[in-house]
């Protein structure tokens, strides 16, 4: 199916469709033992290395058709797969199928002194929808995370990423048929149709929770109008804080990686803070390493005086995820005085000290309540993957059920197994 506008009646009865085959075949995997659903992760793993030819041909019409819409080349750079980022989601398939079944755990147990024996155990949620934009390797992610939780899945990607997540979810359901599994476990949306979020945002008798990876249209539209439970995942508006006790060295490497490994994921260092006590010292190596990187650098009256290439920061700076190679700098009085900076403009994702002072790294982790706090480490390392996760659906921000990471352990729920023999009460 192709982005041609379809009735409105049409959309309801695609998404209908689409809904109870995913609600079947969640009750199908919530009763699959680890060693099936683990060959369905190994079997479909194959299956995408066996298809890397036909997945750079169908990505290579998605990154011609984002060329002429004029993409950026930190979005080309997200929708783009060669042979090491497909081999990347299948080596992800295979740790995600190493990783403990979650499903039956015990989280919990006591006992009553009314002989009442109580257990908390994992279940899985049912069924999980996932939005995203330009990358397509959310589509396996999100795919080999579902189904190791007992979760069935209803993808929506991005049109950029259109034909490529279609190859894919191809080998994927490769997977799953050789599994003996239901290919329904793990479906898409079949076309690019912007109304087909709206009916999903809807769908509260088949989707038990909605997880959007994308932009902050995408994410406040979610917001807006869903009534399925989200596990919010805002902008990834993340700050890279130089101590006064930070090693020069280290801030200089930490940095550049932050900001410059890969300009157009959520874990990039976008604002950099750093203590006016040692600026003078520390900023010149690292301005210039970042701006012969090619990086943009917008700075404070400070830094601008340290490097003639660095433009002058404006207020919307502080308050933008770039997602680019672009970056605001700032000189801080202390410690308190980066938190406050943090607290105000970020967007409680990811944010990281650099220091050797260790009760300092104490107070800045404790002090923030981002999702993710970092000591002398680069904030591309939020990621399920670095997580030993084997993936994630995305980094969630809210402070409801999941926050972080979210991987096996955060697609699943609880009950309560009670224990008795013959209690009544009285």
């Amino acid at each position: 199916m192709d982005g041609t506008a379809l009735s409105e009646n049409a959309i309801a009865d695609m998404m209908t469709n689409l809904g109870r085959k995913a609600r079947d075949a969640s009750r199908i995997l919530a009763g699959t033992s680890a060693a099936t659903k683990n060959a369905a992760l190994i079997a479909a793993a194959k299956a995408l290395c066996e298809s890397t030819e036909a997945i750079k041909t169908a990505n290579a019409k998605d990154m011609e058709a984002a060329r002429q819409k004029g993409l950026t080349a930190a979005m080309l750079d997200r929708l783009n797969l060669d042979d090491a980022r497909i081999a990347a989601m299948a080596n992800g398939l295979q740790e995600i199928a190493a990783l403990n079944d979650p499903i039956g755990e015990v989280i919990s147990a006591w006992s009553r002194p009314n002989g009442l024996k109580i257990e908390r155990v994992r279940m899985p949620l049912g069924v999980v929808g996932v939005i995203y934009e330009s990358r397509p390797n959310v589509t396996a992610d999100a795919g080999g995370l579902c189904l190791k939780a007992g979760n069935a899945c209803i993808l929506r990607g991005g049109s950029e990423s259109f034909h490529s997540s279609r190859a894919i979810l191809a080998a994927l359901q490769s997977g799953l048929r050789e599994a003996g599994l239901p290919e329904t476990a793990v479906q898409m949306i079949p076309t690019t149709d912007r109304a087909a979020v709206g009916e999903m945002l809807t769908m509260t008798k088949y989707i038990d929770v909605i997880v959007p990876r994308g932009g902050q249209s995408l994410v406040e539209r979610v917001m807006r109008e869903s009534r399925v439970p989200t596990f919010l995942h805002l902008t990834g508006l993340c700050h890279t804080y130089i101590h006064s006790g930070a090693d020069a060295d280290k801030a200089r490497s930490i940095v550049l990686n932050a900001k410059m490994r890969r300009t157009g994921i959520c874990g990039a260092t976008e604002t950099v803070l750093v203590d006016e006590t040692v600026a003078r010292h520390i900023l010149p190596p690292i301005l210039e390493d970042l701006i012969k990187a090619g990086c943009e650098v917008r700075g404070d009256a400070i830094a601008q005086s340290l490097n003639p290439n660095v433009s002058a920061v404006s207020d919307e700076d502080w308050d933008t995820e770039y997602l680019d190679a672009i970056l605001s700098v700032k000189v801080v009085k202390n410690i308190d005085d980066a938190i406050s900076h943090i607290t105000a403009h970020g967007s409680e994702h990811t944010d990281a000290i650099i220091t050797e002072d260790q009760s300092a790294a104490d107070h800045f982790m404790d002090a923030l309540s981002s999702a993710i706090v970092m000591h002398n480490a680069s904030t591309q390392f939020a990621d399920g993957g670095e997580f030993g996760m084997g993936a994630e659906i995305g980094i969630a921000t809210g402070k409801l059920h999941a926050r972080g990471p979210v991987g096996v352990e955060q697609l699943t729920t609880f009950k309560y197994k009670v224990r008795g023999d013959g209690q009544t009460r009285p």
